[in-house]
């Protein structure tokens, strides 16, 4: 009586493969691969933490580790920590270091079209800026002219509208620019030494003491933000606006190429992605922190001066000559030069319906 459900019970264990079956050995697992971690050095024009300029490339470098969980990491240097700050450029294109940080026009007498890609006297604002970079063609252009170079750049930040700068003499006419030695880099230099003035260019972390010592009258820097931060309101008794040779400045991301070219995929997207993310919260830091500063050096006794009429139009009629001239040197500068001119003047017309009016009655 109980043989016979045993039996049946078996032959249904059978069937169902459970019993008298054999354990296969067990596939071997493919072993992974190891994560590979890329480490790369970056050179910057800016002091060690300077706000805005230095601490927007230390951001960077920890939103890349985060973004690739750390498969690239990037070592920041400040302004003379590797390399000087003026041969930032020198040092990616050499490999030196692969990525760097700085402005275009510190490397205009490498590269003459760069001073495009910083500012343009009486030019495109900062969102102009940034829309002609990555829909009017203006990417590809820079491409063109860092190419020979083995050198990639991408916006990296836009401090928005500057500061006309820091002056020891009052500017009520012409007459007062002539003899003023003065601390203006790219295209605003040009125009000024054609007022009469003689300009120089030095890195940020000289022009405090230049402008102390008084071996310089006069300074731009960039805006009350980092202004502040290097006490240029302890060395100069007045305070310029607006900004006419620099409406807006890109700061840019240098990037070896040969060094781009051997990461992943993956990994030349997130330097990419990253970085536009740094431009746009570069921008945000400024609007917030000029703001703030601003208040500072007023409490603190700045005299904020507006340059008359007659200084800005002459400043508009050399800024057209110079543009002119540079954009005549070569067939890549006629081409930048047209392609910017032409998407000013299309952006133009919306901007005053729009931004123009709004600011006019706010």
């Amino acid at each position: 009586m109980i043989r016979r459900p045993l039996l049946l019970a078996s032959a249904l264990l059978a069937a169902l493969g459970l019993v008298g079956c054999k354990e296969e050995p067990a596939t071997p697992q493919a072993t992974a691969e190891p994560v590979q971690t890329v480490h790369w050095k970056m050179v910057t024009a800016w002091p060690k933490n300077y706000p805005g300029l230095g601490t927007a490339a230390e951001r960077l470098a920890e939103r890349v580790a985060t973004m690739s969980n750390g498969r690239l990491t990037i070592k920041v240097y400040a302004g003379g920590e590797l390399v000087p700050p003026l041969e930032v450029f020198d040092a990616v294109a050499r490999g030196t270091a692969e990525l760097g940080h700085g402005a275009a026009y510190y490397w205009k007498g490498k590269v003459p079209a760069a001073q495009f890609f910083t500012a343009v006297p009486f030019g495109l604002s900062a969102s102009e800026m940034n829309a002609w970079l990555s829909k009017g063609g203006g990417q590809a252009l820079w491409e063109e002219a860092y190419k020979p170079f083995g050198v990639k750049p991408l916006a990296v930040g836009n401090t928005g509208m500057q500061m006309g700068g820091w002056y020891n003499k009052e500017i009520n006419t012409l007459d007062d620019l002539k003899g003023l030695k003065i601390r203006m880099p790219g295209l605003g230099g040009e125009v000024l030494n054609r007022l009469g003035a003689t300009t120089v260019n030095l890195p940020g972390g000289e022009v405090f003491t230049a402008l102390q010592t008084n071996a310089i009258d006069a300074t731009d820097w960039v805006s009350p933000y980092n202004d502040l931060a290097f006490g240029l309101h302890k060395a100069a008794k007045f305070y310029y606006y607006p900004g006419w040779q620099e409406p807006q400045a890109v700061l840019e991301l240098l990037i070896n190429q040969k060094a781009l070219d051997s990461l992943p995929a993956d990994l030349q997207a997130i330097l990419s992605e990253a970085a536009r993310a740094a431009n746009q919260d570069m921008m945000d830091d400024y609007v917030y922190h000029n703001a703030l500063a601003l208040d500072q050096l007023k409490q603190q006794g700045t005299l904020l001066k507006r340059f008359p009429d007659v200084v800005l139009a002459a400043m508009q009629h050399e800024s057209t000559l110079v543009l002119g001239e540079l954009a005549a040197q070569s067939e890549l500068n006629g081409r930048i030069w047209a392609s910017m001119q032409a998407f000013q003047a299309q952006v133009s017309q919306m901007h005053k319906l729009s931004e123009q009016e709004l600011y006019n009655w706010r």
